[in-house]
């Protein structure tokens, strides 16, 4: 059975690494990840997972496609993947001292076409940042790129006062969704 990551993320390599799982290809989809307008976080976590997943299908046809999607949630705004410093620097003064949604979508497409979908939400409450902290972090490049401009598997986990979910979601693959998904499709899991 073919599986295939519609992913460029080492992160999620290493997470399917954990539970015995090597995809037969990794192939990152390219879409235009931009929220719609008012788009609720949920919504789209849900459609950015299940368009990854369909832009790499046909290529793939009777493959198992496996797509994921995080993002990182205050309240009903939806933070971007931190491309600059002054982004991330935004983010981490949000979150600072509250509470944030990491909402973790997951697709898979089954070798007959069906896609199932799963939806990860793990609730992060960080320490209020003093601005050195801030500095700190940005200092180690670790936001780049990443959702909410942060981490968790780096030094940003440090900061975490507390986390109810998934952790391995908040780090780009909730493991515990995407393993159901796999054996509901019959790839063979340990």
């Amino acid at each position: 059975m073919r599986l295939v990551l519609a992913s460029s993320s080492p992160r999620r390599l290493e997470l399917l690494a954990r539970i015995g799982v090597t995809p037969d290809a990794v192939i990152p989809a390219d879409i235009d990840e931009d929220p719609r307008k008012s788009e609720l976080p949920p919504v789209y976590a849900a459609r950015m997972s299940a368009e990854k997943a369909d832009a790499v299908l046909d290529a793939n046809r009777g493959a198992l496609i496996l797509a994921a999607d995080v993002v990182v949630a205050v309240g009903r705004r939806i933070l971007p993947k931190t491309e600059t410093e002054e982004e991330a620097r935004q983010a981490l003064r949000l979150m600072s001292g509250r509470r944030h949604r990491v909402l973790s979508a997951v697709t898979l497409i089954d070798a007959e076409g069906k896609a199932r979908h799963r939806l990860s939400t793990t609730i992060v409450v960080f320490k209020r940042f003093s601005e050195a902290e801030i500095r700190a972090y940005l200092a180690s490049d670790e936001w780049r790129g990443k959702a909410g401009g942060y981490a968790i598997q780096g030094r940003a986990e440090a900061l975490v006062k507390s986390i109810s979910g998934s952790f391995s979601g908040v780090m780009g693959l909730p493991l515990y969704e995407t393993r159901a998904l796999l054996k509901a499709a019959g790839y063979p899991l340990g």
